[in-house]
């Protein structure tokens, strides 16, 4: 693994825990810290077999990540923004494409740009302090890597309409609720160990299925896309796979399927 200047990244028994790793600045997201994103999670896509599962957490305990790095909007032309935007939500759409399954531990704050890359993972698990929000209208801006499209998603219309224009913070217990969150855990490392268990035991799933699970529901929200085609032609193309041929012989030869990701 490569070394980063604003990331972390340890790898044990198949799961890759990524750092946000600028605890002094709130974990905030400059430009730099995107663009290691973006090449960590190339890695993950480039090792299928040694990565089964990837935690994505900030460092210490008052952030996940508090935001975007505000210093570095000022002086940007409409047309520049526009890139800005497009570059992080191209980032955000290959961790939530990846065929690797990414958990976010949620760590204090999770907001703005922090909340986007949150909502970008496929399971978020909060630490009972965490705080989501898209605090974007305070700046007269909106979010721009997604949040207003994967908001909606997670917790339906009307209520990403009242969080996106109010910007009020959503508790760990609210995100739970209303389906921003899949589990609330007590501190850190409960939460970590909560990830680290849901992603064993998806490991010990067959691996090609998994990508197709995560391609097809993600159809669903694809502009143009067919979710009811994609998941036919995902059930068929399993057909095809040799972790298929070993999960029909392992049950019926009443043992453990033994997959390999074929």
């Amino acid at each position: 693994m490569e070394s980063y200047e604003n990331l972390a990244l340890d790898l044990a028994d198949g799961i890759l825990t990524i750092t946000i790793n600028r605890e002094s600045k709130m974990n905030a997201l400059n430009r730099a810290t995107m663009l290691e994103l973006k090449e960590a999670f190339q890695y993950v896509q480039d090792n299928p077999k040694d990565i089964r599962g990837v935690v994505l957490t900030g460092a210490g305990e008052k952030a996940f990540v508090a935001g975007a790095d505000i210093t570095e909007f000022t002086g940007l032309s409409e047309m520049h923004a526009r890139k800005f935007a497009e570059e992080g939500q191209e980032i955000f759409q290959s961790i939530e494409n990846c065929h690797t399954p990414v958990i976010a531990v949620v760590n204090g704050f999770a907001l703005g740009g922090g909340c986007e890359l949150a909502m970008s993972a496929h399971m978020r698990i909060a630490v009972s302090t965490a705080k989501f929000g898209q605090p974007e209208v305070n700046l007269g801006l909106i979010p721009g890597y997604g949040g207003t499209q994967r908001l909606t998603q997670l917790i339906g219309k009307g209520r990403a309409f009242e969080f996106l224009m109010s910007a009020d913070m959503i508790s760990a217990e609210r995100a739970e609720q209303l389906g921003l969150a899949n589990y609330v855990e007590a501190d850190k490392a409960s939460a970590l160990a909560k990830a680290t268990e849901l992603l064993q035991k998806i490991a010990s799933k067959a691996p090609v299925a998994i990508g197709l699970v995560i391609d097809s529901v993600n159809a669903h929200f694809e502009d143009g896309a067919n979710g009811y085609q994609t998941e036919a032609n995902a059930f068929a193309g399993c057909f095809g796979t040799e972790d298929f041929k070993e999960g029909v012989a392992a049950f019926l030869e009443k043992r453990k399927a033994n997959f390999k990701g074929e």
